[in-house]
């Protein structure tokens, strides 16, 4: 069955949560499924001593994974308006599928978190889809049919989905976003089936 890859980074919890409300609305089209994946940090220490396999949360994503899905939505919180150092390690590692066109035509979108509302989320999200668009792929945001987009007073953009992590309501999204991240989901997953022809011989 073909799969939407849900690939995020998250420090905190807030992206991971958005990440699995979002493979929820890819789950609710028949069809296909969700595949949730994470990168992991990037630190001082050697990769060559991390754990292949992280203690908790989803696995890592291979480069597999990536190649073979029939959509992405990409996850990261909010770094100085740009995507965390992780996703930006493992997007840099991926100029090989670039070079041999594997994630052409295949649909993606975006998703973030902040702590401040004008914290950079649109910046984030704006830059993630750079990447995605030299990798040929057709992106897609949240359209104004959307109820929820109208009517957040937190997190949502047209970009795609996003999560304001104030003080109060910490890594629980709000009813609006929570509607937005199950919506993107469907949305990539519905426009993957659409798309699956023109890149069927390469899954």
């Amino acid at each position: 069955m073909p799969y939407i890859l849900v690939l995020y980074y998250s420090r905190h919890g807030s992206v991971a949560n958005m990440a699995r409300l979002i493979a929820q609305g890819v789950e609710q089209v028949s069809g296909i499924e969700a595949r949730l994946r994470c990168v992991p940090p990037v630190s001082t220490a050697c990769e060559a001593t991390l754990p292949s396999i992280p203690e908790e949360g989803s696995l890592y994503c291979s480069e597999e994974d990536l190649r073979h899905c029939a959509g992405l939505l990409l996850g990261s919180p909010t770094r100085f308006g740009n995507m965390a150092a992780p996703m930006k390690y493992f997007l840099d590692s991926t100029s090989a599928l670039w070079m041999s066109g594997a994630l052409i035509n295949k649909p993606a979108g975006v998703f973030t978190s902040s702590s401040s509302l004008h914290g950079g989320q649109e910046s984030t999200l704006l830059t993630m889809a750079l990447p995605l668009l030299h990798h040929g792929m057709v992106f897609a945001g949240l359209p104004y049919s959307l109820e929820a987009l109208s009517r957040t007073q937190q997190g949502g953009t047209p970009y795609g989905a996003s999560h304001w992590a104030n003080q109060e309501q910490g890594n629980e999204l709000s009813s609006n976003e929570a509607v937005l991240c199950k919506a993107q989901g469907r949305r990539i997953a519905e426009l993957a089936l659409q798309l699956l022809p023109l890149h069927s011989s390469k899954i």
